[in-house]
């Protein structure tokens, strides 16, 4: 029984961790290269249909920047199901409120495929601010 562990620890995956410092950069570039590594696609062995074995740590979120006024204008709009219910603040309440590791987490979230594999990519993604 020994020799069979053996093997079997031979072909166990060992994880990958990326790290990404996000002083600087602008959001959409920061997303676009995590949401890569996530996915897998760097990785010459990619299957779209496998879960990669990649960890992505950011680190610096609240140094990320955010160009224009987007952070005045844009909003993110969310229903209560009442009439009425209707709520759209604007980035700046939601990352007073939540900070602007949210903000990257949802727009990475918005980069990978809507399947069965996004929830499990996304425990792999830890943001810092």
């Amino acid at each position: 029984m020994g020799r069979v562990k053996r093997l079997l620890n031979l072909f166990k995956k060992t994880m990958q961790e990326l790290l990404i410092d996000a002083a600087g950069k602008k959001l959409g570039r920061l997303a676009s290269e995590a949401a890569k590594h996530l996915r897998g696609k760097n990785s010459p062995a990619f299957t779209p249909n496998k879960l990669p074995e990649t960890k992505v740590k950011i680190t610096n979120a609240s140094k990320v920047i955010i160009t224009g006024n987007k952070l005045e204008q844009d909003f993110r709009a969310r229903y209560s199901g009442y009439p009425g219910g209707l709520k759209r603040p604007t980035l700046n309440k939601i990352v007073a409120r939540k900070g602007l590791g949210n903000l990257i987490r949802e727009a990475i979230e918005g980069m990978i495929p809507r399947n069965k594999l996004r929830p499990k990519i996304m425990k792999h993604l830890i943001i810092t601010e």
